[in-house]
């Protein structure tokens, strides 16, 4: 069995950490296998917990999600259902794989289904991207309207023995409906409490993504131009590979190419005095600063309007970090 190492210090690195009872089932681009079918642990688990209607009917508004669109990533679905961060991690392993590597890295995919034998599953690809700043776009990171999500300074690496500590929830919580109406002090009703936004999934023309790196499938580009991208090659797709998946090749470039310039747009309508003046040199040392991770730590700033709530990471590593 596996033994939680011994803490000697109080920031000390270990090699490892204790595994997380959560049961996923996580699929390379490259198994020839799909499951159909989650564990036999991950199906206990959840049937330790769902105890309450309240549970019932979120498994069931999941299980219709997946029914309608195969394949879904985690913000996606917190965008559509309101569950708590703690439950999810339960009942997603219950009902989808999770995709390590491919054109759906990081997605959740339906048991039984196979991305890479249907065409149509093109429109659920995942698409990296990232708000490009610097010199040659004419505005530097401090100009920036969206924010990083983390700062640079308040960062731990993953397998840090001593982090900083969250609430903890037990089994006992889960039992007893956590997050539910009966919950008291609650601001929100419980049909959208931990509900988020769904600018955190969908990118569309003339608004900012909420944080500099995202996560999109392809059908949620939801922009004319960026679709006829994609379906460029509709009924002529001869392969899926790993990079472009059942896309063509370069698609990717060509949508964050596009994307990027629709952004600076609206920076430019927005700030229009970062376009009227030639770059200074001291712009040209924050995008150095930026570029070497020295971004000055601006939380107590309050521009965006989003805030997601506990436990909305867009980091395929972080979650999963959240399963392993």
């Amino acid at each position: 069995g596996y033994h939680n190492p011994q803490v000697s210090g109080e920031n000390l690195i270990g090699l490892s950490r204790a595994r997380r009872p959560h049961n996923a089932i996580f699929v390379n681009f490259d198994d020839e296998e799909i499951p159909t079918k989650p564990l036999d642990a991950a199906v206990q688990t959840w049937k330790k917990v769902c105890t309450n209607p309240v549970d019932k009917r979120v498994e069931e508004e999941l299980r219709k999600l997946f029914e309608a669109r195969p394949v879904w990533s985690r913000n996606a679905v917190k965008a559509n259902i309101s569950v708590h961060p703690d439950k999810l991690k339960l009942l997603l392993p219950y009902l989808a794989f999770y995709m390590l590597t491919g054109p759906w890295r990081s997605l959740w995919v339906r048991f039984g289904y196979d991305p890479r034998k249907h065409p149509e599953a093109k429109i659920y690809q995942v698409l990296d991207f990232r708000i490009r700043c610097g010199m040659k776009y004419g505005y530097a990171p401090n100009d920036m309207p969206v924010k990083a999500k983390r700062s640079t300074y308040n960062y731990s690496l993953p397998i840090t023995v001593k982090k900083q500590a969250s609430h903890t929830v037990s089994v006992h919580d889960l039992k007893q409906g956590l997050g539910t109406a009966a919950a008291a002090g609650a601001k929100k009703p419980a049909s959208s409490r931990y509900k988020l936004k769904e600018s955190i999934y969908i990118f569309r023309e003339g608004a900012l993504p909420p944080y500099r790196q995202m996560f999109y499938q392809l059908c949620d580009l939801s922009v004319d131009s960026l679709q006829k991208i994609i379906h460029r090659n509709d009924g002529a797709e001869a392969e899926c590979t790993e990079r472009d998946g059942w896309c063509l090749p370069k698609t990717s470039d060509e949508l964050r190419d596009t994307m990027s310039l629709m952004i600076k747009q609206i920076i430019r309508s927005t700030r229009p005095a970062l376009f009227s003046n030639p770059t200074s040199s001291e712009d040209g040392k924050e995008q150095l600063a930026y570029e070497s991770g020295e971004e000055e730590d601006d939380e107590e700033e309050e521009e965006e309007d989003f805030k997601p709530s506990d436990g909305s990471e867009n980091e395929m590593e972080t979650e999963i970090l959240d399963y392993v």
